[in-house]
């Protein structure tokens, strides 16, 4: 019975695997065509960079395929040198290079390493293995290192190096040997269950879960280091060195195990119900006994055992034990499904461990033995091993053979004998085979032969008749197949050419033959160097093939070109040809007319071809076996002659129509149609007007741009070709009329005259329009009347002198240099006899209401009205006529317009319109109003004096301008200072109360009076002061004198003469001082500016700005800037001048002089007028 395995053995870092496996690399190709990775079962046996030992195969020779890799990689495409075979020894160092020229790459190239068949060694980069990668610059070379790091004996094999640039491919294959290998049985090592294939890590490819199986005993054995209990180590550490620990002794699970001590550390714990718990870890063979003993602290307690969660009931398997307080349990027949976790109960405590099973090694224990065969023999390949039923590998040249339904190779087993069966065995079976077990390996070599063939009966060489049947036939010993070949090439079957093999008999049945059934026909046994060869011959009278040619034997060539005509003949032997033209020969040679002769044709040639060569040529054939005859027709043809040049008839818009005669001379073949080109009579550009032939003699060419003049020219076109082109036409112009003219519509009606009006047309064209042309027809008659004896340029027109009471009909046409449009009609008759409509007043919606308007404002009232005749109008104000000095009246047929242009206020009042047509009058009032700003209050009174408090009234302004008052505004002033602050603003009431005034100060009061216009523009202020004086407290007001700080108005900083450029704001600046604040006035050309939207006024601490928003030059001129007070008025003046275009700008900003910059935009406007 095995014993606990609870402190895990460390596993030698020296130790040497057994030797790896190194299958010999495929081509390249071959690789990537096949596409498939290596099986599930190669990827977890070997994710390392070794391959287990229990596969280890040594090294396998080197295979035909090899062999022809190594030959082909010697014509390298991109090496330009190649890793080269090594020998190293077992702890040493080795390092591979590859080479590769950069001198036609773009980019560097993808290089890869691969030990035996599919194994990429760059996932396994790490301590015993690193890849390094070069590029020299100025050999234009990379350098490719693949170096082994302390070489062991399983790195023995095959490698292979592969380099791809784009569509470019190259492999080079190389072999590793290491020698003085030596090695000791390791021993099992539970932490290999937790190693892992790192890789990328230092320790990449060393350890794998392959590990816990058996491993072969070697002779050698290495001194043994003392056990380390990693168990005992992680459970006594720092949880700070676990990752040190970890790697240290190579631990890659780590998660794993801590999860493991964590449950362990859980048992650990002092138990009352235990008094001896379970080892942490057990091991056992596969089929072996394990044994699980715990001792109880109270053996009345219940224990039950438990794997995986699921309770353990007593069986064959199971054996449970009871020795005191010692209670066991035996696993018998241990296999892999044991292994797993398992744990037993006691009341309600628990403690568990892991029992790893391991599967012994399965050894070869019949080798396999060397095999000749013949081919198509079945051969059986046959070994044994130490276990019913074992998993074996079977391997040809060191790849896996996989058997199955459609594979040739099949397995049988019996027991512990297992076969490799390969039926109809053939040279590609000649090869190395070895099978493969978890413990051992065995090789043999197959070696598939040929019998020996004997020809029973040759072929024999054969002469037929053209239509009759060949038949090749011969026997060789063995009944095996071949092929057939006729002059090299291999013999397609066919309805009339069949291959029979019956036996050992081989024939070839040609039924019907043919003069191309001729040659040497070669019998070639398959797999044998042995040949059979025959020569067929057939003979044929002489024949002339005329099938490419027409009915009548006739060909056709174009006149100047080269003729070769080649007439297929046959015949055998080679029939001799003459060819002949009315009785004369024609001869080989170099003449202009000769004949070439050809093993399967005769060529009539004719260089240069012309009218006279037409006629009837003779060929004429002859053999041994017959004559043959034939006639054949040669016609000359030639392009047309030009058609004359064509008559243009007609001319529109964009079109014109043109005819033409054909040609005198059609080329000897009819004409097929005509192409016809235009171009601009200026233009030496000729454009095809017709892609597909025109097949008249007429054409209607479209498109064209009116009033340019054009030239067309005609080609003919017959089966030859296109003629010449025509003589052009006499040139043309395309004009047209315009459309007719829209919207024609009666204006006025008299009893003598109608005043029609209408629209310009549409479209008027190049020609333009030179005017019009007004016709009238009395209802009843048909005679046409012209209007207008000359053409009128305007789009209204009266026609006088009509009959009272007629009814006429009106058209109207537009003229131009293509004559005269469609005319436009009036769409019904027209009474001539005045209307009378009554009048109407339509007064706009803005005036229903009273119009307002400010003082020196312009008034501009337009009143629309209707009546007919043209109604009388008369204006009156407030009931009495208008002063017309003082208000302009300027009526028309359809409104009247009122226009002041300075209102006044004695301009308010009620106007009245009234509109009279005959006996209908219609009348309406509009109310204006002229407001302006209001005067002062009449009076101010200060009414009472307490505290900070003064109580102020006044009395409402003797003139409200003519508005309503809207508020007051009442300022202060100490009379020290005498600067007036606001204190209350838009205040309704006459009297009003002032507070927080500062005590011991005196002060004045003003109030400006304020309507819809705005504030007075004088205010009314007390005549007594206000002296605010402290409580308890007499204060005598000293005496002064009063300092006069009034002050005429002066400019200290005056406006100066400015450039501005058209389209960008532009500002006049000064600055003014006096006392009273002077009034700033604004003038342009001595003319006020008041209220105009391009103009904005600013003041600010004295400094007076003007803003002309976006300048024309119109706005250029003087301007003046007036400032005006009671003690005086001051002006000054600038000039302003406004320069247009963006060049005036840029030229301003780099500084450029003003006068310099006029001057060259004076030159430019001259130059180009059209673009300013």
């Amino acid at each position: 019975m095995p014993e606990p395995v609870p402190e895990p053995a460390k596993k030698e870092e020296n130790e040497v695997p057994a030797p790896a496996p190194a299958p010999p690399p495929e081509e390249p190709n071959k690789e990537k065509e096949a596409g498939t990775a290596p099986a599930k079962d190669e990827e977890e046996a070997s994710p390392s960079f070794v391959l287990p030992p229990e596969w280890s195969l040594g090294e396998s020779p080197a295979t035909e395929d090899q062999d022809k890799q190594n030959a082909n990689s010697q014509l390298s495409i991109l090496f330009v040198e190649k890793p080269q075979t090594g020998t190293v020894k077992v702890g040493e160092n080795i390092t591979f290079i590859a080479k590769v020229k950069a001198e036609d790459l773009l980019r560097k190239p993808t290089v890869k390493w691969f030990k035996g068949k599919w194994m990429d060694l760059a996932s396994k980069a790490g301590k015993h293995l690193q890849l390094k990668e070069t590029f020299e610059r100025h050999t234009r070379i990379y350098t490719f290192e693949m170096q082994i790091i302390k070489a062991k004996e399983n790195y023995a094999g095959n490698y292979r190096c592969e380099v791809s640039y784009k569509d470019k491919f190259d492999s080079c294959s190389f072999d590793l040997e290491v020698r003085e290998s030596t090695g000791s049985t390791p021993n099992i090592d539970i932490r290999s269950a937790f190693k892992r294939s790192g890789e990328g890590q230092e320790d990449a490819g060393e350890l794998d879960f392959s590990g816990l199986l058996k491993r072969r005993e070697v002779k050698q054995q290495q001194e043994e280091e003392p056990e380390i209990d990693v168990w005992e180590l992680l459970k006594n550490a720092n949880p700070n060195e676990y990752e040190k620990i970890a790697f240290q002794y190579g631990i890659t699970d780590l998660r794993g195990m801590l999860k493991r001590l964590k449950r362990m550390r859980r048992v650990e714990k002092k138990s009352a119900a235990f008094a001896k718990i379970l080892d942490p870890a057990y091991q056992v063979d596969k089929g072996g006994r394990v044994r699980f003993v715990v001792e109880l602290a109270d053996p009345k307690l219940e224990v039950k055992w438990y794997k995986n969660g699921q309770e353990i009931r007593p069986s064959t398997k199971y054996i449970f034990e009871h020795k005191g307080c010692e209670r066991i349990m035996f696993i018998n027949n241990c296999g892999l499904t044991d292994d797993s976790e398992y744990y037993v109960t006691a009341g309600d405590e628990k403690c568990s461990t892991e029992l790893f099973v391991r599967e012994p090694p399965i050894m070869v224990t019949k080798q396999l033995e060397d095999t000749n065969a013949y081919c198509g023999e079945k051969v059986e390949l046959e070994c044994e091993v130490s276990e019913d039923d074992a998993n074996v590998k079977w391997f040809k040249n060191g790849e896996e053979i996989i058997p199955g339904p459609k594979s040739r190779y099949k397995v049988k087993i019996e027991g512990k004998k297992h076969v490799l069966i390969i039926e109809g065995a053939t040279k590609a079976d000649s090869a190395e085979y070895s099978v493969m077990t978890t413990g051992g390996q065995s090789c043999a070599k197959l070696s598939v032969g040929l019998k020996p063939l004997k020809i029973l009966t040759p072929l024999t060489d054969q002469t037929a008749k053209l239509g009759k049947e060949i038949c090749l036939k011969c026997e060789v010993s063995e009944n095996i197949t071949g092929k057939w070949t006729k002059n090299g090439l291999p013999v397609q079957e066919s309805d009339r050419l069949k291959v029979v093999h019956k036996g050992r008999i081989h024939k070839l049945v040609i039924d019907n033959a043919l003069i191309e059934d001729e040659g040497d026909y070669v019998f070639t046994p398959d797999d044998y160097p042995e040949t059979l060869s025959a020569k067929v011959h057939v003979i044929d009278p002489p024949k002339i093939n005329l099938d490419g040619l027409d009915a009548d034997n006739t060909v056709t060539v174009i006149a100047g070109n080269k003729l070769r005509l080649e007439i297929p003949i046959s015949g055998e032997p080679p029939p001799k040809v003459i060819w002949s033209r009315a009785d004369k020969a024609i001869t080989e040679g170099s003449g202009r007319i000769r004949a070439e002769s050809y093993p399967d044709s005769s060529t009539l040639v004719i260089d240069v071809a012309e009218r006279d060569d037409s006629g009837v040529y003779n060929i004429n054939l002859k053999n041994e076996a017959g004559e043959a005859h034939a006639s054949i027709k040669i016609k000359v043809v030639d392009i047309p002659d030009p058609p004359v040049a064509p008559n243009v008839t007609d001319v529109g818009d964009d079109w014109c129509i043109m005819n033409w005669e054909p040609p005198a001379y059609d080329g000897g073949s009819p004409i097929l149609g005509y192409f016809i080109e235009r171009k601009k009579k200026q233009s030496s550009r000729w454009m095809r007007l017709n892609f597909e032939l025109c097949k008249e003699t007429t054409f209607e060419p479209k498109k064209m741009i009116e009033g340019v003049a054009y030239e067309v020219r005609i080609f003919a076109v017959n089966a030859i070709g296109i003629s010449k082109p025509s003589m052009p036409s006499k040139p043309f112009v395309p004009l047209a009329v315009t459309s007719p003219p829209t919207l024609l519509a009666v204006d006025n009606v008299t009893d003598t005259t109608v005043t029609m009006k209408w629209r310009p047309p549409d479209q008027i064209g190049a020609a333009g329009l030179d005017g019009y042309v007004l016709e009238y027809c009395l209802e009843g008659t048909e005679d046409w009347v012209v209007a207008n004896t000359d053409l009128i340029d305007k789009t209204k027109f009266t026609i006088t002198g009509l009959p009272t009471d007629a009814k006429i009909f009106v058209r109207v046409k537009a003229v131009n240099a293509a004559g005269a449009s469609e005319p436009k009609y009036y769409s019904q008759p027209i009474l001539v006899k005045e209307i009378i409509e009554p009048p109407k007043i339509r007064i706009p919606r803005h005036l229903k209401q009273t119009y307002i308007r400010r003082v020196g404002e312009a008034v501009n009232l337009v009143i629309p009205f209707q009546g007919k005749p043209r109604p009388e109008l008369t204006w009156k104000k407030d009931g009495a006529e208008i002063d017309k000095n003082q208000i302009n009246i300027r009526n028309s047929e359809t409104d009247t317009i009122v226009f002041i242009r300075k209102a006044e206020r004695s301009h308010s009042g009620k106007y009245d319109l009234e509109v009279k047509v005959e006996k209908f009058v219609e009348s309406a009032s509009i109310d204006i109003q002229i407001v302006d700003r209001p005067g002062p209050p009449q009076l101010v009174k200060i009414e009472d004096v307490w505290g900070e408090n003064v109580a102020l009234t006044w009395t409402p302004p003797k003139d409200d301008g003519n508005a309503a008052i809207t508020g007051y505004t009442i300022q202060k002033a100490d009379k020290k200072s005498m600067e007036w602050f606001t204190v209350i603003e838009h205040y309704h009431r006459t009297h009003a109360t002032i507070t927080e005034l500062v005590i011991g100060n005196e002060y004045y009061f003003r109030v400006f009076a304020e309507n819809m216009c705005g504030l007075s523009e004088n205010a009314t202020m007390t005549k007594e002061s206000a002296v605010i004086a402290k409580d308890g407290k007499v204060y005598k007001n000293p005496v002064y004198e009063d300092f006069d700080f009034t002050e005429a108005p002066m400019f200290t900083q005056p406006l100066v003469n400015t450039y501005a450029v058209a389209g960008y704001n532009a500002t006049l600046n000064c600055s003014v001082r006096g006392n009273p604040k002077p009034k700033i006035t604004w003038m342009k050309n001595k003319v006020a500016i008041v209220d105009d939207p391009r103009y904005r006024m600013f003041s600010n601490q004295g400094v007076c700005t003007l803003e002309i928003r976006k300048p024309s030059s119109y706005d250029g001129g003087t301007y003046c800037c007036k400032a005006v007070n009671n003690l005086g008025t001051v002006e000054v003046e600038c000039k302003l001048e406004v320069k247009g275009g963006l060049s005036f700008c840029r030229l301003l900003l780099q500084g450029v002089p003003p006068n310099i910059i006029e001057s060259y935009m004076r030159d430019l406007h001259s130059s180009n007028p059209e673009e300013y």
